[in-house]
């Protein structure tokens, strides 16, 4: 059945709602990531945050609001099928979060006695060509060799997706909080940054094709 604009408006707005608190039962683990803006801008939209505003208590004498014609009611104890409104299944979901999760433990990986072959080595299978590309020429660039080897700097990094920041047919980009710690001859430091890494695909085969720094925005 058709839905009317007001109707639409509804489905949208479950689907956002359910949509963060599928994040935060499916996307929630840890992810890697070193900082930097490499990719194309498709990072776009709004980000869905992970929680949601609880309904205010019914007044008295309140009368419960019923549901839509075409929408039917939900079950008790049960949820809405959100997949049917979205282009990808939760299989799909799942395996997009997790390519996420292995390519930021890669980026975030590194040794000052590493070449940039084979740190782009380290994303075989994990992202597109044109980004493993871009990956390997910033980690040659001469300004950032130089204080990795002087330094002798090791990188390693936590993190964890907090949003769905925007979707597609064929794509998905995640807001991920990276929290990374890199030592060296000068001590250790530690960051905690924002980042959206788009992943391209279908199905449950994904690759990333983009990152950049969430606050970015609208690029």
């Amino acid at each position: 059945m058709d839905l009317n604009p007001a109707q639409r408006k509804l489905v949208f707005g479950v689907v956002v709602l359910v949509l963060a608190a599928l994040g935060a039962f499916l996307l929630s683990g840890t992810v890697l990531h070193r900082g930097g803006s490499t990719g194309r801008g498709r990072a776009v939209g709004l980000t869905a945050p992970l929680s949601g505003t609880s309904p205010s208590p019914a007044g008295p004498g309140s009368q419960p609001t019923p549901a839509p014609a075409g929408l039917g009611a939900t079950p008790p104890g049960t949820g809405p099928d959100i997949y049917r409104w979205l282009p990808f299944s939760q299989a799909g979901l799942t395996a997009a979060a997790d390519v996420v999760g292995k390519f930021a433990t890669a980026y975030a990986s590194y040794s000052y006695t590493q070449t940039a072959a084979s740190y782009e080595r380290q994303f075989n299978g994990l992202v597109t060509a044109s980004l493993a590309a871009v990956l390997g020429r910033g980690f040659a660039t001469p300004g950032v060799v130089q204080p990795r080897v002087q330094q002798k700097q090791i990188a390693t990094g936590t993190g964890q997706i907090t949003a769905i920041r925007s979707f597609g047919a064929n794509n998905i980009t995640f807001v991920v909080a990276i929290t990374q710690k890199v030592t060296g001859t000068k001590g250790t430091k530690r960051t905690t940054t924002d980042y959206a890494v788009t992943v391209t695909g279908a199905g449950t085969s994904w690759q990333v094709e983009d990152l950049e720094l969430a606050s970015a925005g609208n690029t």
